[in-house]
């Protein structure tokens, strides 16, 4: 198969039946974009445009819309179509009409495993190209999928969401980063490489583009999800994503990078952290578009890149490791037996406190870091990386000849300390788990990834680390305490913090309301004048 993308970023999910020799396909390639929303550095899209151009046929870009996706609501959902909106528009804008021959755009709304075989068959599709994700949801689509699309149509899987694909960097389930991180290190010359220049496809599509009302279909969604309201300090779509890593105003990599692998463990320095993960979670930016740009500056701050890079490939990558070879992630059938036995061992253990989810969801517990913690997410929609999950304390290796991207070393230093307090504060393990990942994906911009469910994996069930001394309740799962975290941070500084934000948050949206109130109030009182 000749294609501008490395072979191994793509796998055939199913081969087209054979066709007579004489005989070309006549049906466009469609891509269906899911995980890597983006217009720019996109394996993806890549490969379906050079696909369609070797076989002379159109190309169609397909974004299915579920009524429900693992609990999204406005915060998650808005985003998510603001920057669809912006992509739809820049497909037209790419390239000045004389070379750019038209992508044909469309939403489906339902369930994927109706909407694009439907969509292939109405269209005659010869190719259907998607993109790749480890959740156990989606794998499931794609094997039905297969199933239902028609026998002239081949599928094709392209993984354009990490550096080393995953089924590449490892065939697997990998103990901890220490065990991928050397696979990875020996994989990056060979994948860590410049983007082609997205081609204009050369066969125009031959009917309407079909016409998407953006602003009635984000209202109706944001709507229906307004428990969890949307976010105003992360502007959605591929400029912004762009502009959050290397703008000259606020860029990471231009104007934060150099106290990076310092700022980012302390809670009162939100501006410490890249800001990049939203883009990176819907993949309105490459996670090898920020590798590639971090690694030119290298040289200005090593230790910063250094921890920035094993953030963004190792553990990311990882976490995809973990739940593509792992299918009960987010469950304790997903631990190692040793951390299984030891949890359950304790999970009868005496609780100094037992909260609800109910309890937990509103910040209600004795504990004003946690309440802090929880309150953050709620309300800003991202708890401080600090509080949420692991992190690796990056020091150089002096004498590592690895291209001088990944000389790095990780120590586990901190825990997730706001998913530990939990399986401390409840019946058990398995309904920890359960209240960790509910409030994690209901809240956070970036919930229902596979960091996230590492996250809760690694804090609850030792996922990733290993066996410490036992005690009471975690067992022999990490350990981490109200007194450890004053040690690395000042507690009630964040504590104020996150009541400033929390306050100024609420401050807004009763503003925005009675704006809103007085708007309504005014056109009725217009439409009563005429």
């Amino acid at each position: 198969m000749a294609t501008a993308v490395q072979q191994g970023s793509i796998r055939v999910l199913k081969e087209a039946a054979p066709r007579p020799s004489d005989q070309k396909p006549v049906g466009p390639v469609v891509y269906w974009m899911f995980r890597d929303q983006r217009l720019r550095d996109n394996w993806a899209l890549i490969h379906a445009v050079d696909q369609a151009n070797k076989a002379n046929v159109p190309v169609a870009v397909v974004f299915n819309l579920f009524d429900q996706f693992l609990g999204a609501k406005a915060r998650q959902l808005g985003f998510m179509l603001r920057g669809l909106q912006r992509l739809h528009r820049d497909i037209d804008e790419f390239s000045p009409k004389v070379l750019w021959h038209p992508i044909f755009k469309a939403i489906t709304i339902g369930e994927a495993v109706d909407t694009i075989p439907n969509f292939l068959r109405e269209c005659g599709a010869s190719m259907l190209v998607t993109d790749f994700s480890p959740l156990r949801e989606v794998l499931s689509w794609k094997e039905e999928i297969c199933k239902r699309a028609s026998g002239s149509v081949s599928i094709h899987e392209v993984d354009a969401h990490n550096v080393i694909p995953a089924w590449v960097a490892s065939q697997k389930l990998e103990y901890s980063a220490r065990t991928l991180r050397g696979k990875i290190n020996k994989l990056l010359p060979e994948y860590l490489t410049d983007f082609p220049t997205l081609g204009p496809p050369t066969r125009r599509w031959l009917t309407e583009n079909q016409i998407i009302d953006w602003e009635n279909l984000i209202a109706n969604v944001v709507r229906k999800g307004a428990e969890v309201p949307e976010i105003n300090w992360c502007e959605p779509g591929e400029d912004a994503a762009l502009e959050a890593l290397m703008g000259a105003k606020n860029g990471f990599l231009t104007t934060r990078l150099k106290n990076y692998s310092s700022d980012r463990n302390n809670p009162l320095k939100p501006k410490g952290l890249s800001g990049l993960s939203p883009y990176l979670h819907f993949g309105q930016i490459a996670a090898q578009r920020c590798a590639l740009e971090a690694r030119r500056v290298r040289k200005l701050s090593p230790q910063a890149v250094d921890a920035f890079l094993e953030e963004l490939i190792v553990r990311r990558e990882l976490a995809d490791n973990y739940c593509l070879y792992q299918p009960q992630y987010g469950s304790l059938q997903g631990a190692w037996e040793w951390a299984r036995k030891s949890l359950m061992d304790h999970a009868s253990d005496k609780r100094e406190h037992i909260y609800t989810k109910e309890q937990l969801e509103k910040a209600q517990t004795a504990d004003p870091l946690w309440n802090a913690c929880q309150l953050e997410m709620v309300h800003y929609g991202k708890m401080h990386g600090f509080m949420r999950q692991l992190s690796p304390l990056c020091t150089r290796i002096a004498d590592a000849k690895v291209i001088g991207v990944l000389a790095v070393k990780a120590t586990m230093v901190i825990g997730m300390y706001w998913a530990k307090k939990i399986l401390e504060w409840t019946s058990g393990p398995i309904e920890a788990l359960a209240i960790s990942i509910y409030l994690n994906d209901k809240y956070e911009i970036d919930g229902r990834d596979p960091n996230g469910y590492v996250g809760c994996m690694w804090s609850i069930c030792g996922v990733h680390d290993q066996g410490w001394q036992e005690r009471p309740i975690f067992g022999k799962i990490r350990y981490m305490n109200y007194t450890g975290c004053k040690r690395k941070f000042n507690v009630d500084g964040y504590i104020a913090y996150v009541k400033r934000l929390v306050g100024d948050i609420k401050k807004r949206k009763g503003e925005t309301l009675l704006n809103d109130r007085v708007k309504e109030i005014c056109g009725s009182a217009l439409q009563n004048l005429r």
